[in-house]
């Protein structure tokens, strides 16, 4: 009894790392940093653009490697039935001497190098383009992913803290419902007073219930664009006051287009469009290449004999391929590579227009959101001023209980106004940065 009792103990000295690592990993308490990082590495749209980005260089190797040397090989075995194999035809000594060859067979090496070929040629130039479009694909994923988790993110955030603000509300409520069933019950006051706690309560304990289940909703939304499994339990940490110190920024940047992956990718397919032009422009020139080729040759009238001598052939020479007449074909594709060309040039003055409104869209509303924080931010100050000397004033009798709910109303909508404003200003922060192209995605 005593060996199994140990093996259990020892497998489960082995299992129970794995099962707290396990909880572990469906508990987390992440940070916007460390939410942007993950969703960095596991997001499938930035590893989508790191495969293309793989495969691209695939292709580019793939269209290179016909600047190395071809090397192949092959053998030919044939059994003549009537008639002799063209080798007999051509050597005259056994063509003279009657006898009937009806086994042939061949062994080739055949080698050839590309000296000049326009379609490698194109390869060569498009490499250095084709990489650098890939890798700027790639950052634009980046950008995305981390606007849209930093979105994402403060949005859950600002649910989060309107259901802190309403607990609070209620909390409050609940005192208030209490303070005015008391006054009630010793006659100070007629019901009307803790009938209207009562339906406050009632409306705060619904809208928590509402905030409750959107941030369910919006923490689905932000794991699914971090490539979060669902069955991870997400716990946002974060600092407010870290959040109020990064809300500002430079108002004053002047927007330059060349620092918006937009742009930059459409002047890198532009560049790829000038090198298709360029393949069609000199499409007329010939393709020269060297080949050279060692073959024997085995000769027989029965099979068992055949592979007794050989005859062996070797040569080298060059092979020039010369376009007459393709039908106006390259003519046809030269006038519609410069076309595409055209058509992105177009592209390009369209994307500087829609890059400017963007730049000026979101530095208003960053400035906006800026000014309403601001005095938001002044606004909850009062309201709780307001709110202790009204609900200090009811209890000595001074104000009514409908005073104690516009300034319990008023404070719960300045709370929630203030963190609403803070989150959007962050949120406005970050279209203003990715207007500019200066969003950090390291």
């Amino acid at each position: 009894m005593k060996k199994p009792c140990r093996s259990f103990v020892f497998i489960l000295t082995l299992a129970l790392p794995c099962v707290v690592f396990a909880q572990e990993k469906t508990d987390s308490v992440v940070t916007l940093k460390q939410c942007v990082d993950f969703a960095l590495k596991n997001q499938p749209a930035v590893k989508q653009a790191s495969i293309d980005q793989e495969i691209n260089e695939k292709d580019i190797r793939i269209g290179l490697s016909a600047w190395l040397p071809q090397v192949n090989t092959n053998g030919v075995y044939q059994h003549y039935f009537k008639g002799n194999p063209a080798a007999v035809a051509s050597d005259p000594a056994l063509a003279a001497s009657g006898v009937n060859i009806n086994e042939y067979s061949a062994l080739s090496l055949q080698a050839s190098q590309v000296i000049y070929n326009n379609d490698v040629l194109q390869a060569a130039k498009a490499a250095k383009y084709s990489r650098l479009y890939y890798q700027q694909n790639t950052v634009s994923s980046r950008i995305n992913v981390v606007s849209d988790v930093s979105k994402a993110f403060f949005d859950v955030l600002l649910s989060q803290k309107d259901l802190d603000i309403l607990n609070e509300d209620i909390v409050r409520l609940q005192r208030s419902l209490k303070d005015a069933y008391n006054r009630y019950q010793a006659g100070l006051v007629d019901k009307t007073d803790y009938k209207q706690a009562t339906i406050s309560l009632n409306n705060s304990l619904a809208i928590r219930k509402q905030t409750a289940e959107a941030i369910n909703s919006k923490t689905a939304y932000l794991k699914q664009i971090m490539g979060l499994s669902a069955d991870h339990n997400l716990k946002l940490s974060y600092d407010s006051n870290h959040y109020v110190q990064e809300a500002s920024i430079d108002t004053n940047q002047m927007l330059d287009v060349n620092n918006r992956i937009e742009y930059r990718l459409l002047q890198t397919q532009r560049n790829l469009e000038n090198v298709n032009v360029n393949y069609y422009k000199w499409g007329f020139l010939p393709s020269l290449s060297a080949n050279g080729e060692y073959d024997l040759y085995y000769l027989s009238n029965r099979f068992s004999t055949l592979y007794n001598n050989s005859i062996p052939s070797l040569f080298a020479g060059l092979t020039l391929n010369l376009p007459i007449f393709t039908g106006t074909k390259r003519l046809q594709n030269l006038s519609k590579a410069h076309l595409e060309v055209e058509r992105t040039d177009l592209d390009i003055e369209n994307t500087k227009n829609t890059i400017n409104t963007e730049y000026v869209q979101a530095l208003a509303g960053y400035k906006s959101n800026y000014t309403n924080w601001i005095l938001i931010k002044q606004n909850v100050d009062l309201a709780k001023d307001v709110y202790k000397v009204v609900s200090l004033q009811y209890r000595e009798g001074i104000k009514t209980y409908l005073d104690v709910i516009v300034a319990q109303s008023d404070l719960q909508t300045a709370e929630l106004n203030y963190y609403n404003a803070l989150f959007q200003l962050l949120s406005s922060k970050i279209d203003l940065e990715k207007s500019l192209g200066t969003l950090n995605v390291q």
